[in-house]
């Protein structure tokens, strides 16, 4: 699978969101305020899978259309991934 920029820069602004959970840790920040910001990091680590697992299914089901194939092997394998992750 190709990942694009997108999905990439999902992960990168997800990472920032991590990296400022870690110092908000580090200074001693309000639980509140840090649950808040795991959350919203968890959030986006939900969407982002979402992304990824769409955009793979869409081109396993294209290439299986094309070539004739079933497609329901591929679009259980999707929805296992997304019921696994969360």
């Amino acid at each position: 699978m190709e990942y694009t920029d997108q999905m990439k820069n999902r992960v990168k602004r997800i990472e920032g969101q991590v990296k400022a959970i870690l110092r908000m840790m580090e200074e001693g920040k309000d639980c509140k305020d840090l649950v808040v910001q795991l959350s919203a990091a968890r959030n986006a680590l939900d969407r982002t899978i979402g992304v990824v697992v769409s955009t793979n299914l869409e081109h396993c089901v294209r290439e299986q259309i094309e070539n004739g194939e079933d497609t329901e092997k591929s679009i259980q394998e999707a929805v296992n991934l997304l019921v696994k992750s969360r």
